[in-house]
């Protein structure tokens, strides 16, 4: 049976930019709640020598980030670069109407392009995966692509993540195939995207309410979940100090490590659903039957 893994507090106290919502946690990391959904400012705004958008939220997020980056950076401002960590409707609802609005290079994985240059849809949602409401309600959730072609820019071979000094990029499939968590050997400071989140997915109380928690991928979009777990045991390896996901609160400390360290080892018991069909058959690129990737 899954069980999630509470977390004792955290010595992450994010600092509220007032009248803007945006929460800052470090020197050049800041973050912006968009609903169940976190979007990513990086760029030290003290400096000016320019920012970067990590995913873009629900489709009804576009004027929100917009008047958040305005409020942190200046404004008229536009991001140098959005980088993405995967292309699920949460993370890239508001993507076509920013590169639009700021023609800017949009960089992703390359096995996400699908995804976000119109050619294919991901797997259906599993809804019996448990959970509550939300994971119920998945069917609903919009799974067809974004096209972004005109901007879309593949990651750089060599692991760099463009306009982001001393960080790299890090593949962590198996919640969508071409999904990157984004880290910072410097100060072990890891933007893990939804290969690890912080809060319950699967319930509209959890995520409402964002109890920290050491969770694996949201249950109902994750299609392969042998790719899942190696994700977590590569996240856990690196011991981070800070890990700031796209659904739930910046933790850190020796509490948090330790609850990465147990969700990796335990990954089968805390994370999978029972008796899914993505448990014994994931759903791969490419691959035909049930509906999947057509």
């Amino acid at each position: 049976m899954a069980v999630q893994l509470s977390l004792e507090e955290t010595d992450v106290a994010p600092t509220t930019e007032t009248g803007s919502g945006v929460l800052a946690f470090a020197r050049d990391l800041a973050y912006l709640r968009l609903s169940i959904v976190n979007v990513i400012f990086y760029g030290d705004p003290t400096i000016g020598n320019g920012w970067v958008l990590i995913d873009t939220g629900l489709p009804t997020s576009k004027q929100s980030i917009i008047a958040a980056a305005e409020h942190r950076f200046g404004r008229n401002t536009r991001p140098s670069a959005i980088i993405m960590t995967h292309g699920h409707f949460d993370h890239a609802g508001s993507l076509e109407a920013l590169a639009r609005h700021w023609d800017v290079p949009v960089y992703a994985h390359p096995l996400e392009f699908p995804y976000l240059n119109g050619q294919a849809s991901y797997p259906p949602a599993d809804p019996l995966v448990g959970g509550g409401l939300m994971a119920l309600l998945s069917p609903l959730f919009p799974r067809s692509p974004v096209n972004v072609e005109p901007w879309l820019t593949t990651l750089l071979a060599d692991q760099t993540v463009p306009h982001m000094p001393e960080w790299r990029w890090l593949h962590t499939p198996g919640h969508a195939p071409g999904h990157v968590s984004l880290w910072r050997e410097a100060d072990r400071t890891l933007i893990s995207g939804d290969a690890i989140v912080t809060t319950g997915q699967e319930s509209v109380y959890d995520a409402i309410m964002q109890t920290p928690e050491m969770h694996g991928p949201p249950r109902y979009f994750t299609p392969d979940w042998d790719e899942a777990e190696q994700s977590v045991k590569l996240l856990a390896a690196l011991e981070p100090e800070l890990v700031i996901s796209g659904h739930g609160q910046p933790v850190s400390g020796p509490s948090m490590r330790n609850r990465l360290h147990e969700l990796a080892m335990n990954f089968r018991n805390i994370a999978v659903p029972e008796g899914r069909p993505y448990t014994s058959d994931p759903a791969k690129p490419g691959k035909r039957g049930n509906d999947v990737y057509r």
